[in-house]
């Protein structure tokens, strides 16, 4: 577990990052009041919520203790303690179950890794409907204002989301510094409004006792349990605030929640609590019709402009989940545009923007409202915070060496409320709950096996290639001596056991070789990101002073690289004469995939995986390589 950036903990830096950190951070789990208690108490709900005084009490203690369980326990105290060199999210998780899985429990690690691609997975689906139910239960509430404009309400939200994802490829980085201030001005008035409500039936404080909260679920568990698949929508947004670990520390996100996130959510759920106790009539609305007619409109407004940023924020989860997916073997390399000099986290991958944004106009139009997106959402929520605890207790008691008393009592009924959210969201499998299970099993399939795949080709691959310390070998004992061309030529490789099929093709058919020879290894580490001094390794392959010379570069899981920039760091000495940047010569070697009669993996996935490989960056492109400059030369692997 790694300390925080130094910079996180600056005085003169606190305020500027809890700012950033409400305005990116909070966006989805700040939005959820919008639509939980409508949801709890719709009518059309399969297993109906009858609203009543006892009812209304028991829902908002069950939410308010919903959050504080697992949000603010689980994840703020607990989970968020976990991190990868400061970065957070289930794909952390991961990457330290490989880290620190011990071979006596490596079944166990991998069996763990893979439920967390699930998770990761389920992200996806996660990323999908949390920006149509959220722009749609903003829009929603023209209804309120005019129940004549209900029939623009799906239009326009298509309208935004298109505008917002066309919008994605400029970056965050402009409109970023305006999201931390829109959203205080949100949770300012969401705050402002239960204040309203609750001073007009003060008696609502009262469901801040966990003793309600417990006589609803213990005395009316045949409502209660089905009630939990919509509570659970107070708490989604929970795995983004430990994925954005990252970009602001814990300590800005801890201060930003339990200074104004958690108590502007608790004073609005209990505002829409009250209101329905003085008047059951406004349950169609209750977020909404809290307000007087006038501030109706205006919060509106700011309602969308929230609900967008919550869009923005899990869009951006979206692309660095996909990336760091790429970086760890479980996805192909996919193009990755970084939007922001200042934020490095700032990235953009256009084939998943696309991907998204049709994905999400056809959950719009199919499912026409919130409501009926509600159930989809929770099980994609509830899941995945099941499989983090999961993780969480697993990493507590193998690294840190957890009592295990502590783990089964502790993670056991942090786990066992988890269950009950699952199998409440269970119930709602025909309802809208089946669609993120759908997703989530379509890319974590879609995941393993393009892992699988990989591990084929590259087996394949190093049989071709033959080792590259005995090519380089018979490449000096050669007689004759090879030719020598003048320049320097660069051949990306996978690593230094192996020689670049390129590299091979170039000499045993020219039968030449460049006067000076780079033999460049991109290796992505576990950990976001690498300083420098620690990016460069050289290795003469043990014949100083042919022209030979394999470089190792190193990057973060979280860094694109950049090889033309990289190659001006290296010293002369180091690769055995000066290298030309300007004029070298880069060789890329292409695999070309078919299918096999060998039984590696079932017919069906061998197509899958060689359909998921033309979505593979351009090479040339993802390591910054000069076009006119590059080489291709390719070959077949069978998998």
């Amino acid at each position: 577990m790694s300390q925080e950036a130094p910079h996180h903990g600056h005085s003169t830096l606190k305020a500027a990052v809890v700012i950033g950190a409400l305005g990116v951070v909070f966006g989805d789990i700040g939005t959820s009041p919008i639509y939980t208690i409508q949801t709890v108490f719709n009518p059309a709900d399969p297993h109906p919520v009858p609203i009543s005084e006892g009812n209304i009490l028991g829902v908002v203690s069950t939410i308010f203790w919903s959050v504080m369980i697992i949000v603010t326990l689980t994840y703020i105290t607990l989970v968020m303690r976990v991190n990868n060199d400061g970065e957070g999210g289930i794909m952390a998780l991961i990457t330290l179950l490989r880290r620190w899985g011990s071979s006596n429990r490596r079944r166990s690690a991998v069996f763990l890794a893979a439920l967390g691609v699930f998770g990761a997975s389920l992200f996806f689906g996660d990323s999908m409907i949390t920006p149509a139910i959220s722009v749609l239960s903003a829009v929603e509430g023209l209804e309120t204002v005019r129940p004549g404009l209900q029939s623009i309400v799906v239009p326009l939200t298509a309208v935004i989301i298109v505008v917002l994802f066309a919008f994605q490829r400029h970056g965050t980085a402009a409109v970023g510094r305006f999201f931390g201030p829109v959203m205080i001005a949100w949770f300012t008035a969401i705050g402002a409004a239960g204040i309203w409500g609750i001073a007009r039936e003060p008696r609502i404080l009262e469901a801040l006792s966990p003793t309600y909260a417990i006589g609803f679920l213990a005395g009316h568990f045949h409502i209660a349990f089905f009630a939990l698949a919509a509570i659970v929508l107070s708490v989604t947004g929970a795995e983004a605030i430990y994925a954005d670990m990252g970009h602001f520390g814990r300590k800005a996100i801890v201060i930003g929640w339990l200074s104004l996130v958690l108590p502007a959510s608790t004073l609005s759920y209990l505002g829409q609590g009250a209101l329905l106790l003085g008047d059951e009539s406004k349950v169609t609305s209750p977020f909404f019709l809290l307000v007087p007619d006038w501030a109706r409109l205006p919060l509106v407004i700011l309602a969308t402009a929230a609900t967008v940023i919550a869009a923005q924020a899990v869009i951006t989860g979206a692309y660095s989940v996909a990336s760091q997916a790429g970086q760890l073997g479980y996805l192909p390399r996919l193009r990755v545009v970084h939007t922001s000099e200042s934020a490095f986290g700032q990235i953009y991958v256009p084939w998943i923007n696309w991907l998204l944004m049709v994905s999400v106009l056809v959950l719009v139009f199919a499912f026409r409202s919130s409501a009926a997106l509600a159930y989809a959402f929770g099980m994609a929520v509830v899941a995945t915070i099941t499989i983090t605890t999961l993780l969480f207790f697993y990493l507590a008691r193998v690294r840190w060496k957890t009592p295990l008393w502590a783990v089964v009592i502790g993670g056991g009924l942090l786990l066992a409320i988890d269950l009950l959210f699952v199998s409440a969201n269970l119930t709602k499998l025909v309802h809208g709950a089946w669609l993120p299970l759908l997703i989530g099993l379509t890319a974590f399939t879609v995941m393993t096996t393009w892992q699988r795949g990989r591990a084929i080709v590259t087996a394949e691959r190093d049989r071709a290639e033959g080792s590259l310390s005995e090519f380089v070998d018979d490449i000096q004992n050669r007689e004759p001596p090879l030719s020598r061309v003048p320049g320097t030529a660069i051949f990306l490789n996978r690593g230094k056991q192996t020689a670049p099929l390129a590299l091979r093709a170039n000499v045993e058919h020219n039968h030449v070789r460049h006067e000076h020879v780079v033999v460049l290894s991109i290796e992505t580490l576990p950990v976001p990101r690498l300083a420098d001094d620690q990016r460069i390794l050289v290795d003469h392959l043990g014949h100083a002073g042919d022209g030979i010379t394999h470089v190792s570069a190193r990057y973060g899981y979280m860094e694109t690289p950049d090889v033309p920039a990289l190659l001006q760091m290296l010293d002369a000495e180091l690769t055995e004469g000066q290298i030309s940047v300007d004029q070298a010569s880069y060789f890329l070697s292409k695999i070309e995939l078919g299918r096999g009669p060998s039984p590696t993996m079932a017919p069906w996935r061998k197509r899958l995986f060689i359909a998921t490989s033309y979505i593979t960056a351009d090479a040339a492109e993802y390591f910054s390589l000069p076009r006119d400059h590059t080489v291709i030369m390719g070959s077949r692997i069978e998998v």
